[in-house]
């Protein structure tokens, strides 16, 4: 990709995937300092998406894509139970760093192939994924899995970039519309659908049940 995500991290499962080869010319450690950018913070506006996403008070949530462990630490923080999963080892040890380190609390590091959630039956609240929709392969397939490890009164969110030449994000090709989400998620299982589309700059908020 000409620029590299400021969240999330390959979930395609085949190598020769264009967008996943150009994001790992950048070491791991580039990638967590870009994630945790103050330019990050200024488009990605966490605190509008907490304050959006409501009371998360005793919620079960994973957090695909947690890369660095950006929304994972202040899903915590907000009183979630945070499971922060990712494909990549080298995240997921930083991640393990910064509990350790930060003493945060109810966040578990999980490692979770390319091709499923890594969901327990009815396990979560909450699915949340930023900036990573569009690296999934055969996403109807996947997210039908995430749909069986949520709740049944559960929800999926997902929080990526328009499909248009905005700053940030991959190039347009590589971006995924909102209608497309919609009609992936509906052949996944989904069924009731809340489109937020001015609440971010570069990003769209699709809310899944």
């Amino acid at each position: 990709m000409a620029q590299h995500h400021e969240h999330g991290h390959p979930h395609a499962n085949t190598v020769g995937n264009v967008s996943n080869q150009q994001m790992h010319r950048s070491s791991t450690a580039e990638l967590i300092a870009r994630f945790e950018s103050p330019e990050r913070d200024a488009y990605q506006q966490p605190e509008k998406v907490l304050a959006y996403l409501g009371d998360l008070r005793g919620k079960h949530i994973m957090d695909i894509g947690a890369g660095s462990g950006y929304f994972s630490v202040k899903l915590a923080a907000n009183g979630a139970q945070v499971i922060a999963a990712d494909v990549n080892d080298e995240f997921l040890a930083h991640i393990t760093e910064r509990i350790s380190k930060e003493g945060l609390k109810h966040i578990e590091p999980r490692k979770i192939p390319f091709d499923a959630p890594g969901l327990n039956d009815r396990e979560v609240d909450m699915v949340l994924i930023v900036n990573t929709y569009h690296h999934i392969e055969d996403r109807a397939a996947y997210f039908a899995k995430v749909k069986v490890g949520t709740k049944t009164d559960g929800e999926l969110v997902v929080i990526d970039f328009f499909k248009t030449d905005v700053p940030v994000g991959p190039p347009v090709d590589h971006k995924v519309s909102i209608d497309e989400v919609i009609g992936e998620l509906k052949q996944a299982g989904y069924t009731t659908f809340t489109v937020e589309v001015a609440l971010l700059p570069y990003q769209y908020i699709v809310r899944a049940r």
